[in-house]
């Protein structure tokens, strides 16, 4: 009866586990040290990391900053819909919404706030590693449940 019972739990996580992995896109990883609005940008379009590059252009794309204004009009160029709003406590309970960009303050791992997207109930991190390794050339990609700092910008899709 246990083991019959334990097979069943084993097949419905397996069961779960494939419908989640199946909705799941592949993370971007940035490529340049403050490319993680590139990289957000570049999921949210569906595009490659070098093909958001070349969308934004050269200046955009290697700057040491990508105001939030700018993601949002280079998003909404693009042909989405998206608005941005400061991350106060009624703001909060939006940022759980697929396809909203986060950028969270700065803080000892991210000394010049970090971007994030959110994807499945996830958020994916485009230099998931940042806090054990400062290496862009060994910057790894990944989806997390939790933001890793405090959000101080939303960039919301605007529902049509």
């Amino acid at each position: 009866m246990l083991k019959d019972f334990l097979v069943e739990v084993f097949f419905a996580c397996i069961y779960k586990y494939m419908a989640y992995t199946d909705d799941m896109r592949k993370s971007i990883t940035q490529e340049f040290d403050y490319g993680c609005g590139v990289a957000c940008y570049a999921f949210a379009l569906g595009v490659t990391y070098k093909d958001a590059e070349k969308r934004l252009g050269e200046k955009q794309a290697h700057s040491e900053r990508f105001w939030v204004n700018d993601l949002m009009k280079a998003l909404n160029d693009a042909g989405l819909a998206y608005e941005r709003k400061y991350v106060k406590p009624h703001v909060r309970p939006l940022i759980d919404q697929e396809g909203v960009i986060v950028l969270i303050g700065i803080s000892k791992d991210h000394p010049v706030g970090h971007y994030l997207i959110r994807h499945n109930d996830m958020w994916m991190d485009p230099w998931i590693n940042l806090s054990e390794n400062k290496n862009i050339h060994e910057a790894k990609s990944g989806f997390r449940e939790v933001l890793p700092g405090a959000p101080m910008y939303a960039i919301l899709p605007i529902s049509s």
